[in-house]
């Protein structure tokens, strides 16, 4: 039987065709060569790294999501570029895009009006399953890609991976069992999302992350993904040793999203002392 993963990626395969047939791999890894050459990846792994001293606060990963598969339509995101300079006005440490548009409503092009109006670094946020999205993602001014562990195999992980690196960009590695996160250490992976929804049921645990997240080496920057409805889940995945957070229905459905970032960061503090 089909999981809600695999339906989301036969949409995301369809739309990479399509692209594909007006941009060819070859033209698109070219358009990556120039960003990369004029336009270099902003430096997420220190942005996400746990804060330290006088800014000790977790950080937050912020996410411009009009819609999801388990709860329909979330925000009318009139202006992605206003939202994102929200977030950034609050403190986000990085904005996460949705680009995949069958089950999120996403897009490229909220990608580059983020991308255009913040200089804190971007998660181009889409199911990558093939190489030409991760110079997709670059051309458009990406710093980040999303690698979830569950929707690739072992060579495509690490291909995908090494190939991020080689365009200056970083890789959220997805994980959502102690294996998965076996599999993004093998491949080196420097981030870490341990994501607490299913997604096969699309079921939501927050306690999943401290469930999971001792089997998590030194070394690599930790991420909490969903579960974040306000701040006590922001000072609970803090205390498991998170460095940042995932947030995205909580900010778009907030009347104030920078007091929100604000208020989570504060959150963490309580339990870092």
């Amino acid at each position: 039987m089909a999981t809600v993963l695999d339906e989301i990626i036969v949409g995301v395969r369809a739309d990479l065709e399509e692209r594909r047939r007006e941009v060819s791999l070859q033209a698109m890894s070219e358009r990556a060569a120039d960003s990369v050459r004029l336009a270099p990846a902003r430096d997420a792994l220190s942005a996400l790294s746990g804060g330290r001293g006088d800014d000790r606060g977790i950080r937050i990963i912020s996410e411009v999501k009009r819609s999801s598969p388990s709860k329909g339509a979330l925000a009318d995101i009139a202006s992605p570029a206003e939202l994102a300079r929200a977030y950034e006005a609050g403190g986000a440490s990085a904005i996460s895009v949705l680009t995949e548009r069958h089950r999120f409503g996403g897009s490229l092009q909220d990608l580059d009006a983020v991308r255009a109006a913040v200089d804190i670094p971007v998660l181009r946020k889409d199911f990558t399953v093939d190489e030409y999205m991760i110079h997709e993602a670059r051309a458009h001014g990406a710093d980040l890609v999303l690698l979830i562990v569950a929707a690739l195999d072992d060579a495509q992980l690490a291909d995908y991976l090494a190939l991020t690196h080689e365009l200056g960009m970083d890789a959220l590695v997805e994980a959502h069992t102690v294996q998965e996160i076996e599999r993004a250490v093998a491949v080196g992976a420097r981030i870490v999302g341990v994501n607490v929804r299913n997604l096969k049921t699309l079921d939501v645990d927050p306690a999943n992350y401290a469930t999971l997240a001792p089997n998590l080496p030194e070394g690599v920057v930790r991420i909490a993904e969903s579960g974040v409805q306000g701040p006590e889940q922001v000072a609970d995945y803090a205390r498991e040793g998170a460095d940042a957070v995932l947030v995205g229905e909580a900010l778009v459905k907030h009347g104030d999203p920078s007091q929100a970032i604000r208020d989570f960061r504060a959150a963490s503090l309580t339990v870092r002392g």
